[in-house]
């Protein structure tokens, strides 16, 4: 039976790191936690997660399993759809960190780019037209589009 209890043990502990999805982070374990849920372990945990913090924790029938967090480890948040990665020593939510963006292979967002000045002058002032040009560049830079 020892034998047979190590290896369920490891098959959970794979199960946990090749397909993490998490219910959502708490600071306390649920009271009714299905077998094979898991959630990541806030800071200050208490009760049976004292002393995981940060921790990524699964139910599985002999109780609650752990895997330390370690750095690069993503997991899929089933409420939100959101990966959560854990980075310098913090679990990291709605960041995206990429050199460039494509859509259909065609690039929509790059590198940013040097800033674009508010239209100032001209020998003809069209003030709707100036109005329209400074929302466009105001909207862009809302939208970390443009500097």
């Amino acid at each position: 039976m020892q034998k047979e209890t190590f290896h369920n043990e490891a098959l959970q502990a794979i199960d946990m790191l090749l397909c993490p999805i998490v219910e959502g982070l708490l600071q306390s374990p649920p009271v009714n936690a299905a077998i094979g849920s898991c959630y990541l372990v806030g800071a200050d945990a208490d009760d049976a997660w004292s002393g995981q913090d940060g921790a990524l924790a699964c139910m599985t029938e002999g109780g609650w399993r752990y895997v330390p967090a370690m750095e690069g480890l993503s997991v899929l948040d089933r409420a939100t759809g959101e990966v959560i990665v854990h980075r310098n020593g913090n679990w990291e939510t709605g960041i995206v960190r990429a050199q460039e963006v494509r859509i259909n292979d065609q690039v929509v967002l790059r590198n940013r780019q040097p800033g674009i000045a508010d239209p100032a002058s001209g020998s003809i002032v069209d003030s709707e037209c100036r109005a329209a040009i400074v929302a466009i560049l105001t909207t862009l830079r809302a939208h970390g589009l443009i500097a």
